[in-house]
């Protein structure tokens, strides 16, 4: 059963990315939450989610600091990155590709954008 790990530090982030992949669930696939990069890494070390929808802005680690980590040190290619923040610069964009990033979702987020990035990258497309 392919895992999806959602990180932000918002509660009303995770929540609602929650109700938007829950189509997901119905398909088997096991949703995760963390509202921390430290937190995040552990998760990801453990369960080896397929995809991970991460903020970039947290306490701690950042989202680019755990992405470096998954891709870079732990060499994780298997585990899918997708950037979810309110970040808009094409700085931060180029950053999220260079670390090993599949997506970069700006927020405010459009549901069914992230629901069909989850499903291509799961490859559970309709």
């Amino acid at each position: 059963m392919p895992k999806v790990l959602v990180v932000d530090d918002a509660p009303v982030i995770r929540l609602l990315l929650k109700r938007v992949l829950h189509p997901l669930e119905v398909r088997g696939v096991e949703l995760l939450f963390a509202d921390d990069g430290y937190e995040a890494l552990t998760i990801i070390e453990r369960e080896r989610p397929a995809l991970v929808f991460l903020d970039i802005m947290m306490t701690g680690k950042s989202g680019f600091d755990v992405c470096e980590t998954v891709k870079g040190v732990w060499g994780f290619e298997d585990v899918h990155i997708v950037f979810l923040s309110a970040r808009v610069q094409l700085a931060d964009k180029e950053r999220g590709v260079l670390l090993g990033g599949e997506g970069y979702i700006t927020k405010p987020f459009n549901p069914g954008e992230v629901l069909a990035k989850a499903q291509e990258l799961l490859g559970l497309e309709e």
